[in-house]
């Protein structure tokens, strides 16, 4: 295992891998995400959430 911050670019349904690693943070919980657990994001913000309860309370707390 790497142990490296991977620098993604998300995509609609994919990301594209701009600087090797194994794993991002999430943007709400700063918790690691492993690339192979790696199913939420945001296209707009650039941002990785570890799940849907990251997601949903990144989203509530913009309105």
């Amino acid at each position: 295992m790497m142990k490296k911050l991977a620098k993604l670019k998300y995509l609609p349904n994919n990301f594209k891998i701009i600087e090797n690693g194994d794993h991002v943070l999430c943007a709400v919980s700063g918790k690691k995400i492993s690339l192979d657990n790696l199913n939420y994001w945001n296209v707009e913000t650039q941002e990785a959430y570890f799940s849907y309860k990251e997601a949903h309370q990144k989203r509530e707390s913009e309105n």
